[in-house]
């Protein structure tokens, strides 16, 4: 008698997590698919601007801001003449201070800092990007990160601008997401 109310017990388990899943839970939606417009299928990202005397920043965050639209939004990257929207993005400012020094004045701790202005612009010129963070004109948004490294540990410059510029990228396209 016991398997057979355990048995009964389980197939009433599943069926009442079914009912949940495919019922619609009250009207909650599941999947990252949930995050996104519906409406936009395409982004076109065109390469970023720097305002900097360094070379290549702006190719380095236009390829991992390409890289992470297609790895975690439904967003695919394409031409301009086939795309739903247009993703522009400008560096602004990059900096580098020392924020701690040994006793022979060499930096031991050292800080890269890079803001950037994005925009992402509809067919119509509508703006998709919420302004939650800096109250700025529309349609551009500043987005700040930064970065430390330590030159004694191995650390280098290249190091930190890569590590700037990946949190940089998740940055933008978690602006991509639809406001909650």
């Amino acid at each position: 008698m016991k398997p057979l109310a355990s048995r009964y017990a389980a197939c009433c388990g599943i069926l009442g997590l079914l009912l949940l899943v495919f019922g619609g839970c009250a009207g909650y939606q599941v999947g990252t698919s949930t995050l996104y417009r519906p409406n936009i299928r395409s982004v076109h990202v065109p390469m970023f601007q720097s305002d900097s005397f360094r070379r290549n920043l702006g190719e380095q965050l236009t390829e991992a801001v390409c890289k992470r639209i297609e790895q975690v939004t439904p967003y695919k990257v394409v031409n301009s003449s086939s795309a739903d929207t247009i993703l522009n993005g400008r560096i602004v400012d990059v900096r580098k201070r020392v924020l701690a020094e040994d006793a022979l004045d060499q930096p031991r701790n050292v800080e890269v800092q890079y803001v950037v202005q994005i925009s992402w612009l509809d067919r119509q010129g509508q703006n998709l990007v919420q302004h939650t963070e800096i109250p700025l004109p529309d349609p551009v948004l500043q987005i700040g990160q930064e970065a430390d490294f330590v030159p004694e540990s191995g650390q280098s410059l290249s190091t930190a601008q890569q590590e700037v510029v990946r949190k940089l990228a998740q940055q933008i396209v978690s602006q991509m997401e639809l406001p909650w």
